[in-house]
């Protein structure tokens, strides 16, 4: 029967060479995501198009390819939003007999006797095009060796490009923490330098640029995206400034600053006043949607003196009430790409989140509290309280206790606390208790560590280093942290705003070798963010004045860097010693799954998303003993289980859920199908040294060592080294020298080994 290859090459292509295109224009099987990341560093199915039509660096169709058996639109739906994600306005879906066409800006489908050409797809995207966006368009990308952009940093470059080619004024990005908009900038620029782009003459000289932050780091972190310009930049603030005797920097291209280094301060004009207006041609706005375009915004003086320039504006927010202006000022942004997104296409890391509750959530003091400070002017404290209203360090230190029960002892973790004094608290419970002598395993990092925490701050985020491994702070390492083997993000403070609640989960997002996934370990109810229907997207970074720590016992802090309004004078906070009879404990740690969208599920609602998905991965019990006794079946069982959301962190929890530790994922997979008695890993193992003819068939005394070892090790760890490529580790394992050695034991080959390796796993999965 004819193949969906065979509609290839006999049908499309021919078509489309008839319609002009070649190998120029067209991608075949055209992959553009990672696939999302699933445990044991597996990754899910890639998202490809069968053909990738496009010219001039513009995608412009894609091509579903059906069996000339099937039906010619089978599989459309799967195409059409493949092509959303690609920016792609027609889709064409074809069994080789039938094309079928759908434009996706009118709608409009229908079946056509041929493919346009190349040039006529063009003409239909015209009404994007100028002469300047398609010569950026066509300047190449400026990349290390052997490296390309991933799909959406390349639509995101041209969408800006594009409208920087219509000439329009205010562009908006707004792409996830994370994704790299940095490099994203970066690329835009090297584009106009090649092009010599400029606002009054293409081709005459080239630009000059201004990179605005509101942070040093992030201002630094930029400067190291540009090194490649590293001779056309310089960075504008107080200390170039006088090392020019009072002038302003003016011979460069691209020109770094933070808003408060050039904005007004009192009785001092702004440096950014000592250019003209028309002195930059572009304007880069990192983090646009702090407050900068507000009439009365940090930067909205500046953006206005520099108005005749180009403003392109990088956020990672969409939009919300709270940034309305951010909005109003630039539009709606020219690209979009999401957390879910960069989840999904496997960019970003997913993550899980554990809900610990404790005795303590609710205090209600007794005669036997001993009130060290303060005055009592509650009844009941509540966990928004604490470290704010009320400090009771038995409650850190419980936390502190838990913390450590709940993460491996060297995976890097940082731990946002409500305040510095809180933090600083945090650590030293932390290494009250902690289990590593180091004494830097866990160190505060907080505004008034000063020099000594970014120090310690960057060595944790040095990779190589294990230490230090707990970072305590409340706000200060909320962004600008690019420490990408974070493992674990606790929380033990309330989170009002859910700008601050997304750039926070955003300190996890990084992508790391063997990093699978990281978890949220809340302790005040903030995960409860994820179920609020703005939880819908990007992570958000914090407003201007979040930079800074709030000061101890629980007061506002003040505003951004640049001064402004004095701090308010901080709270009373009440400070008690619970009295020595009072049993604290912790009361329950519920581990929360997380959906396609981002968003928690309870262990019921994830059971029965389990129970929906698993009719379509094995039909009967025999189907599911047949697949998971062979290694390789079961792998991809597991695989096909981990991409429908289902991996194996989640099912072993699953497992402790029922009780079922000591079992085999198999066994609670047929208990949960078919009710079926769930035996443990030693009963198998004992039930199959008790029937197995192996142990017969191979009489020699390294073969029945060998076979022994191996049920051995499955009762001590499951099949997770059951696998093909686990056989030679195994044999060194076991101390029975090579595979070809051991293989003379089991009938003389590797072959025969690998064969005995696997009726063993047979015998483990029917013997009872």
């Amino acid at each position: 029967m004819p193949s969906e290859a065979d509609t290839r090459a006999n049908y499309i292509d021919p078509a489309l060479k008839e319609a002009q295109w070649d190998s120029h224009t067209i991608t075949r099987e055209y992959y553009f995501t990672a696939g999302r990341k699933l445990a044991g560093g597996a990754r899910g199915s890639r998202c490809f198009v069968d053909y990738l039509l496009h010219k001039n660096n513009q995608h412009l169709a894609i091509v579903e390819a059906k069996k000339e058996s099937e039906h010619p639109t089978k599989g459309l739906q799967q195409a059409i939003s493949y092509a959303q994600k690609l920016n792609i306005r027609f889709v064409y879906s074809s069994n080789g007999l039938q094309i079928y066409e759908l434009d996706l800006l009118t709608s409009h489908g229908a079946f056509v006797d041929r493919y346009p050409t190349p040039d006529e797809l063009l003409q239909r995207y015209e009404g994007k095009a100028t002469d300047i966006s398609r010569l950026l368009r066509n300047t190449p990308f400026q990349l290390e060796s052997g490296k390309t952009p991933y799909y959406y940093q390349e639509l995101a470059v041209h969408a800006a490009t594009d409208a920087i080619g219509q000439g329009t004024n205010n562009i908006l990005l707004t792409l996830a923490t994370g994704t790299g908009k940095t490099f994203i900038a970066f690329q835009i620029v090297h584009k106009l330098f090649q092009a010599r782009w400029n606002r009054t003459e293409v081709g005459t000289r080239r630009p000059r640029i201004l990179f605005l932050a509101d942070r040093n780091v992030l201002a630094d972190q930029a400067i190291n995206t540009f090194n490649p310009y590293d001779s056309d930049l310089i960075k504008i603030d107080g200390e170039e400034v006088r090392r020019r005797n009072g002038k302003v920097p003016t011979n460069a291209h691209i020109f770094f600053a933070i808003y408060q280094a050039i904005a007004e301060r009192e009785n001092i004009d702004g440096y950014y006043k000592a250019y003209p207006p028309e002195f930059f041609d572009l304007v880069i706005i990192d983090e646009c949607h702090r407050g900068g375009a507000k009439q009365d915004g940090s930067w909205r003086a500046i953006l206005d003196h520099f108005s005749p320039a180009i403003h392109l504006g990088l956020t990672a927010t969409p939009k919300r009430t709270d940034n309305v202006d951010t909005y109003d000022y630039f539009g709606d942004p020219v690209y979009e790409y999401s957390l879910k997104d960069g989840i999904n296409d496997g960019y970003l890391t997913p993550y899980q989140v554990k809900r610990v509750r404790t005795n303590l959530d609710e205090l209600v003091l007794t005669d036997g509290d001993l009130i060290l400070k303060g005055e009592a002017k509650k009844d009941l404290y509540e966990s928004s309280d604490y470290d704010k209203t009320i400090i009771a360090n038995e409650r850190t230190e419980l936390v502190a206790k838990a913390i450590l029960d709940n993460i491996n002892p060297l995976e890097k973790t940082i731990i946002f606390c409500v305040n510095q004094n809180h933090a600083l608290n945090m650590r030293d419970m932390i290494n009250k208790h902690k289990t590593i002598t180091d004494p830097l395993y866990c160190v505060r990092v907080t505004s008034d560590e000063g020099k000594i925490g970014r120090d310690l701050l960057e060595r944790f985020q040095d990779n190589d280093k294990d230490i230090p491994t707990l970072l305590t702070s409340s706000q200060m390492l909320t962004t600008g942290v690019d420490a990408r083997n974070v493992r674990n993000i606790v929380l033990d403070r309330n989170i009002g705003s859910m700008v601050e609640f997304k750039q926070i989960v955003g300190r996890g997002t990084r992508i790391f070798e063997g990093k699978d996934h990281f978890t949220i370990i809340d302790f005040r109810g903030a995960s409860n963010l994820f179920y609020d229907p703005e939880w819908d997207g990007p992570i958000d970074e914090p407003e201007p004045g979040g930079v800074k720590e709030p000061p101890p016992g629980g007061g506002k802090g003040g505003g951004g860097d640049g001064g402004g309004t004095p701090p308010e004078p901080p709270e009373e906070t009440l400070t008690v010693q619970l009295s020595p009879t009072r049993t604290l404990k912790v009361i329950d740690v519920e581990i929360r799954y997380i959906d396609e969208n981002g968003r928690p599920m309870s262990a019921q609602q994830f059971l029965e998303r389990l129970m929906l998905k698993l009719p379509d991965l094995f039909s009967s019990l025999d189907e599911l003993r047949q697949r998971w006794a062979n290694p390789d079946e079961r792998e991809v069982l597991l695989l096909q289980l981990g991409e429908a959301g289902f991996d194996s962190t989640q099912l072993n929890t699953l497992r402790t859920m029922f009780h079922a530790e000591a079992c085999d994922i198999f066994d609670l997979l047929a208990f949960l199908t078919h009710e079926t008695p769930m035996h443990t890993r030693a009963e198998r193992a004992a039930k199959t040294r008790e029937t197995s003819t192996l142990f017969e068939r191979y009489d020699q005394a390294a073969a029945q060592a060998f076979l022994e070892f191996i049920l051995e090790r499955y009762e001590r760890t499951g099949t997770v080294e059951l696998s093909r490529k686990s056989l030679a580790n195994l044999v060194q394992l076991a101390g029975q020298g090579t595979i070809t050695q051991l293989s003379q034991s089991f009938g003389g080959s590797a072959k025969d080994l690998l064969q005995a390796f696997i009726d063993l796993q047979h015998e483990l999965y029917h013997c009872v």
